[in-house]
């Protein structure tokens, strides 16, 4: 029988929504030590699960999506069976834990400083990830979780930072340099360039929390109290949509809704009709999704105004996924049909 895991150190990578959480992540594990095998686990808020594509497949990464809700509430018992699962399977000697853009750190707290987790993992320096631009928005400022998790955090990495202004970023050092309590460490991260050292040199996060997080998240995981989940589905082994029938999710919580779709892995899109449709849905949504194209498979992703196309290994099918404030969204079935419009006919062999 193995030897029980003891002080695995855990590293909670939070920030809101388009803050660049899963770039960064992605930049420390093309740092990883040889020596040291990792698990990551991905909480998205949407039903379809996008940034696991940016991970490649490999034996020394293991990479957990878990989808549909916010692990600090929603997802709260689920987690704590999937991490008994991936630490006793896998036997990582690191865990990343990136929580929902929308997600309270109080409650992920509570459950990897519980009893069932005792002795096994240790919580490191809890790193808040902010894009300088978002101080500009009032409603940013005084929104209960962004500021929370910034302030709950012990280090903060800029991201985004070759996009802001000098004055934007000298503002936000400012601001971070009047929470309480006061940060370890502040470092800009352009392009999730973080050193790996402020991982591994990082300290135990020691700050009380009361475990509760705003009222809205206390009701949602008081909801989910009452649902048998042993464990989510493997966003990795979902079954295949069939040929140029996508599948639909929808969802909403905490003021937010998503929806998203998965097509067939032959199902190719024409990138250019593609880029345009997406180009043209609302400003403030957040939008991502990975793409079997004409030009390869795409790696989308638009936030805070700022888009981005790159390549990307994920094989297994075609996702998009938008977030929103409740009543942002487009018609579902208007954008559906738009989006059938870029998928081109492949010849036959």
């Amino acid at each position: 029988m193995p030897a029980p895991l003891v002080n695995v150190p855990v590293h909670l990578i939070t920030g809101f929504l388009g803050s660049g959480k899963s770039t960064l992540i992605h930049r420390l594990v093309e740092q990883k030590p040889a020596d040291e095998r990792w698990a990551v686990v991905i909480n998205e808020f949407g039903q379809v699960g996008i940034d696991q594509a940016m991970f490649e497949a490999r034996d020394d990464v293991v990479v957990k999506g878990l989808p549909g809700g916010c692990l600090c509430c929603q997802l709260a018992f689920v987690l704590q069976a999937s991490l008994v699962n991936l630490l006793h399977r896998h036997r990582p000697d690191r865990l990343i834990i990136e929580p929902s853009g929308l997600g309270h750190p109080a409650g992920l707290l509570d459950v990897l400083r519980g009893e069932g987790f005792a002795g096994a993992l240790t919580v490191q320096d809890i790193i808040a990830v902010l894009d300088p631009r978002r101080l500009d928005d009032p409603r940013a400022r005084e929104h209960e979780t962004f500021r929370d998790q910034l302030a709950m955090a012990d280090g903060v990495a800029l991201t985004m930072t070759d996009l802001a202004t000098p004055t934007q970023r000298e503002a936000a050092r400012r601001w971070l340099a009047g929470l309480w309590p006061a940060k370890r460490w502040v470092a800009e991260a352009p392009h999730g360039e973080l050193p790996l050292a402020r991982l591994l040199e990082s300290g135990r996060h020691a700050a009380e929390t009361d475990g509760a997080g705003p009222p809205a998240h206390q009701a949602a995981r008081q909801a989910s109290a009452s649902l048998v989940l042993d464990d989510l589905p493997d966003t990795f082994a979902l079954p295949d949509p069939a040929p140029g029938r996508p599948v639909r999710e929808e969802g909403a919580s905490l003021g937010h809704v998503t929806l998203g779709w998965r097509w067939q892995a032959d199902d190719v899109f024409d990138l250019d009709r593609l880029t345009i449709l997406l180009g043209s849905l609302p400003a403030g949504l957040r939008v991502k999704g990975v793409f079997r194209s004409g030009d390869g498979w795409k790696l989308y992703n638009r936030a805070e105004g700022t888009v981005s196309l790159t390549g990307t290994a994920w094989r297994r099918d075609s996702r998009l996924e938008l977030i929103g404030e409740a009543g942002a969204l487009p018609d579902a079935e208007a954008l559906e049909k738009a989006l059938a419009t870029c998928l081109v006919e492949l010849e036959c062999p």
